[in-house]
């Protein structure tokens, strides 16, 4: 948790969207979050191993907890929950969510997440993988779908990242 607080994490990147989202993302890596969990993700946290086991299985690609930095830039971190290298030589991620909710298409907050996550781990594409529950029991098998790196949203989130850190380093100073 200390060297997450250190950088700018996925999670912090999947709040960035305004100039506004900035301002409340420095509170939170200077103040901390009120947010301590709930239910949800409670629950999230129960079912992440079973859902990585089934990554694994289907997809090959192996449960990680491990924090990786951007080779350009040591503050840009991310923590996937799954990593794989191909044969290839690509890196292929996986993201796991649980939702109570049916999806017509991954939420955007997710896809900054990940386009974050294959920017710091240099990743080609990402299998972002859900399951959803109804009151807490999964219904069905996991859904999954590829995303595919995007080099402009990447470089729109660095440039957001940056100004994050400036607002940062201007409020320490």
């Amino acid at each position: 948790m200390r060297a997450r607080a250190r950088g700018i994490t996925a999670t912090d990147v999947a709040k960035l969207s305004t100039p506004r989202s900035i301002e409340t993302a420095a509170r939170e890596k200077m103040y901390g979050s009120s947010f301590i969990g709930n239910a949800y993700t409670e629950h999230g946290k129960a079912r992440e191993p079973e859902i990585a086991a089934w990554v694994e299985r289907e997809h090959g690609i192996r449960p990680s907890s491990a924090l990786f930095h951007a080779a350009t830039d040591l503050r840009h971190l991310a923590t996937p929950d799954g990593v794989v290298e191909r044969e290839t030589g690509t890196l292929e991620l996986a993201e796991i969510k649980t939702t109570n909710k049916e999806w017509r298409g991954i939420p955007r907050n997710y896809l900054r997440q990940i386009w974050w996550q294959q920017y710091v781990l240099g990743a080609e594409r990402t299998l972002m993988v859900w399951e959803r529950h109804e009151n807490f029991v999964p219904v069905g098998d996991p859904e999954c779908r590829w995303i595919e790196r995007d080099e402009s949203e990447i470089e729109r989130l660095v440039k957001l990242a940056s100004e994050l850190i400036d607002v940062l380093i201007a409020r320490t100073t």
